[in-house]
């Protein structure tokens, strides 16, 4: 098949793949594909009105991403305010129904205008590549955000599919089937089972639920990711990494580093470096990385518990950008580093790790007031042993354990696919390993993944 030929398949399919969520929506994909293909070009080719198609081009895709994915939060927070004053407006809420993956292909688009813009990229003048572009249908809906000097010129050029990428395809594609199936949606029972109550509970059944929901939505999120990075290289495309064991970390810095690295990376171009970065003093600096994980938090939900997630995830950010030499001088003062470099490096990690849990908490939280009861319950009422924490310990022990012993091979071979590292008898145990714990003890419910809904 031509070139030509493979992208309009490619095409086609992407949109059967999205309509058959609702057929509706489609509409979306294709506004944002129209809007920013001809704001692109007229960014391009116009003298003078430069920054108004690039106004342009923001002001459709984020009004598009207001109005569905904040309406009904802005709506029912203003009855709310209102009621306050006796005043019951009526049919104010009209329950806007979200469109699967719009938080990603208009960010993804919004990216394609700005870099013209700076000039880092050339428009793409045809309409079907760029459509392509758009919506291919591997990370269309979760992810990875691509940029268009990434996956633009795979799609501008004829893609060679070599036996590397064949494999590596088939095992990312069964490594995410194992975080999602076996990982995520085993955890899901106890954290839909913690999750379930506002009120105060045993501290170790909240510690446990929140803990499997730190394995959880990296299983769901990460598996995602890399069954769409799979797939994409079965068709001869190299997709970005989006995870890089963000569990082995030892500081925030690092965790947004390797945490939802296409998000992150994306925030800091497109919002805190144009906010000024880390120019302008302390002060500033602070600010930008404070207002970049607000606006981070209110991207992944309309809720106050996501806009509480995003302060948190500022706050300790900028509590690390302060404290971080400080630690260093007082570690050299007491001699800390007379210990062993294992022994260091481990504390930092659990530490950081329980930093990265309780944003967890905040980000699960069906409420203000569960985040204050699950605290208080762990801080307060640990000593209460209950069967279902014992249950709760065990089950996460069973499905964390082997991932984390997985994820330090993985770091200490510097790669996902560790496959290559072992004799063929060895990767066939692990394939046949892998294909037991996804096809017997995989979870085959009707759990979407977590991120569709942002």
């Amino acid at each position: 098949m031509q070139h030509r030929g493979q992208n309009i398949l490619l095409l086609v399919a992407s949109y059967i793949f999205y309509m058959t969520w609702d057929w509706r929506f489609i509409s979306l994909i294709l506004l944002s594909t129209i809007v920013d293909y001809y704001c692109g070009i007229q960014v391009r080719d116009s003298k003078d009105k430069k920054k108004f198609f690039v106004a342009v081009s923001m002001v459709v895709n984020l009004a598009v991403l207001g109005f569905f994915k904040y309406y009904n939060f802005f709506t029912e927070n203003l009855v709310e305010l209102t009621s306050v004053f006796g005043w019951q407006p009526d049919d104010l809420t009209l329950n806007i129904i979200l469109p699967v993956g719009i938080s990603f292909y208009t960010f993804q688009t919004m990216s394609y205008t700005i870099d013209i813009y700076r000039k880092e990229i050339e428009p793409e003048r045809n309409i079907l590549n760029f459509a392509l572009f758009v919506s291919f249908f591997p990370q269309l809906v979760a992810g990875p955000i691509e940029r268009a000097k990434n996956l633009l010129p795979q799609i501008q050029t004829k893609r060679i599919i070599s036996k590397e990428m064949v494999r590596n395809g088939i095992w990312m594609i069964a490594w995410g089937f194992y975080l999602k199936i076996f990982i995520a949606d085993n955890l899901a029972f106890v954290v839909d089972r913690v999750f379930a109550t506002d009120e105060v509970i045993a501290g170790g059944e909240a510690l446990f639920g929140i803990y499997a929901f730190a394995f959880q939505i990296f299983g769901d999120f990460a598996g995602y990711s890399s069954i769409a990075i799979g797939v994409g290289a079965l068709m001869g495309f190299t997709l970005r990494t989006n995870f890089l064991f963000p569990y082995f970390v030892t500081n925030p810095q690092n965790f947004w580093h390797n945490w939802h690295i296409s998000l992150s990376s994306w925030l800091r171009d497109y919002l805190y470096i144009p906010l000024g970065g880390n120019r302008g003093g302390e002060m500033m600096l602070y600010r930008n990385l404070f207002l970049t994980m607000l606006l981070g938090g209110i991207w992944h939900g309309a809720a106050w518990t996501f806009v509480i997630w995003g302060i948190y995830q500022g706050s300790i950010l900028m509590v690390h950008r302060y404290y971080s030499p400080k630690f260093k001088k007082l570690g050299a003062f007491l001699k800390v580093n007379t210990l062993p470099d294992s022994w260091v490096h481990a504390f930092k990690v659990l530490f950081m790790f329980q930093v990265t849990c309780f944003g967890w908490l905040i980000f699960r939280a069906n409420s203000i007031d569960q985040i204050l009861n699950f605290t208080y319950s762990i801080f307060f009422n640990f000593m209460t042993i209950t069967p279902a924490t014992k249950y709760y310990f065990l089950l996460l022990c069973f499905y964390a354990i082997p991932l984390l012993l997985i994820q330090h091979f993985q770091i200490r071979f510097k790669s996902e696919n560790t496959l290559d590292r072992f004799p063929a008898y060895a990767r066939t145990l692990i394939y046949v390993g892998i294909y037991f714990c996804i096809i017997a003890l995989g979870e085959y419910g009707t759990r979407q993944f977590i991120y569709f809904q942002f």
